[in-house]
C-alpha cells in the first residue's frame, strides 16, 4: 500500500476508530496522527492473495484467521496498522471486528513509499506484540523473502532468501528453495508465492 500523510489534529485511539469507521478509504494511527493508505501494485495484490491461498487450507480447523489488507492490528504502544496479511491464532481475537490485537505472524509486501516504514517503525512496533511469531518481507519486484521468527522474548532469528527472476521464469530449474514458515509448521516453495507475477526487467522498473 502507499501512505500520505494527511493534516490533522492529534487524535486519541478511541477518536481515530470513531472517525475510520465512518470513512471510505483506510487510514493507519500512529502517535495521534492519521496516515491515509492509497492503493499498491496488481504484483503487490497478487502476492498477498497467493499467500493467502497457501495459508487458508494449511490452518482450516486449526482456531486460526488468514486476515488479508483491509484488517487492522493495534500494537502495545498503541498504533494502528494495516498490514498485508495476519495470521491470529489466539482464542482473544476470534470475535474481533474492528481490530486484532493476538497475531501469530504479520507479512508486509514491501513497496518503495512503504519499505522505510516496514523495516523501520512498524516493524519495531509489530515486535513488542508478545504473541507474534514471524515477521516476513516479501518484495514483489524480484524473488525475495525475508522472514524473522521469534527464539525467546528479545531475540530474533532473521532469514534472507533470494533467487535470480530467470529462476522462476525457467520451468525447469532446480533453482527453487523451500519457505519455512516454522510458527505454522509450513513449507513451501518460493515459486508459489510468485506465481502469476511477471518481474521487470530492471529492479525498480514498476
Amino acid at each position: 500500500m502507499m501512505i500520505a500523510n494527511l493534516h490533522s489534529p492529534i487524535l486519541s485511539p478511541a477518536e481515530y476508530l470513531a472517525w475510520e469507521a465512518e470513512q471510505d478509504t483506510k487510514h493507519e494511527y500512529e502517535n495521534g496522527k492519521i496516515i491515509a493508505m492509497t492503493g499498491g501494485t496488481i504484483p503487490h495484490s497478487q502476492i498477498s492473495a497467493n499467500l493467502a491461498a497457501l495459508l487458508i487450507p494449511h490452518l482450516r480447523g486449526k482456531g486460526c484467521k488468514v486476515a488479508i489488507s483491509d484488517a487492522k492490528v493495534t500494537t502495545p504502544s498503541g498504533k494502528y496498522y494495516y498490514p498485508d496479511l495476519i495470521v491470529t491464532c489466539d482464542d482473544r481475537d476470534r470475535f474481533a471486528r474492528d481490530f486484532l490485537q493476538y497475531p501469530t505472524i504479520i507479512v508486509e509486501v514491501l513497496s518503495p513509499a512503504t519499505e522505510a516504514r516496514d523495516r523501520g517503525i512498524k516493524q519495531q512496533h509489530y515486535m513488542l506484540i508478545e504473541t507474534l511469531q514471524t515477521y516476513i518481507l516479501i518484495t514483489p519486484d524480484r524473488p525475495r523473502i525475508e522472514i524473522y521468527q521469534r527464539r525467546s522474548d528479545l531475540a530474533w532469528e532473521y532469514l534472507s532468501i533470494a533467487i535470480e527472476p530467470t529462476d522462476l521464469e525457467d520451468k525447469n530449474t532446480t533453482n527453487d528453495p523451500l519457505i519455512q514458515i516454522t510458527s505454522l509448521d509450513l513449507t513451501f516453495p518460493i515459486s508459489v508465492l510468485y506465481e502469476n507475477i511477471n518481474f521487470p526487467s530492471e529492479p525498480n522498473d514498476l
